[in-house]
């Protein structure tokens, strides 16, 4: 179980480091086809955020606590930190590798929550792999040169 759980806060570390990454481009991007991208990561990250308070929530349902602060967030994310405003098509980049890392690490995810027979844990994680895999489509085709 404590395997659940710390993979669990390292879901929750991605999840949250993903959302803020995808505001700050959704505040800062610059371009041609500026409403198009602020849209599209509105999208991304209040998708996101709403995922957010679930994993936390499914953490307290395990029995531990939950990471609240930035710098354990920082210590536990495997999303790369955003500091430099990129242009559009290098923050599209960005965020779908960040996509990739965070459903990667949910499908190991998935398997310890199926072996805890934790089955609504893993119909969550499951859904969020869908999502993120919606994500991803749509930034690859984004990215897409015809």
């Amino acid at each position: 179980m404590e395997e659940l759980v710390q993979s669990m806060k390292i879901a929750l570390a991605n999840a949250y480091t993903l959302q803020l990454k995808a505001q700050n481009y959704h505040w800062n991007v610059e371009g041609p086809d500026f409403s198009q991208y602020h849209d599209l990561f509105a999208k991304i990250y209040e998708e996101v955020y709403a995922s957010v308070d679930v994993f936390a929530e499914e953490i307290r349902a395990l029995g531990a606590y939950a990471p609240g602060s930035l710098s354990r967030f920082g210590e536990l994310s495997q999303i790369q930190d955003e500091t430099m405003v990129p242009s559009a098509m290098i923050m599209i980049e960005h965020i779908l590798q960040d996509i990739r890392v965070c459903k990667s690490q949910l499908i190991p995810l998935f398997e310890l929550s199926e072996q805890n027979k934790t089955y609504g844990l893993s119909d969550f994680i499951a859904g969020r792999i869908d999502v993120l895999s919606k994500h991803a489509w749509m930034l690859s085709a984004t990215l897409r040169r015809v």
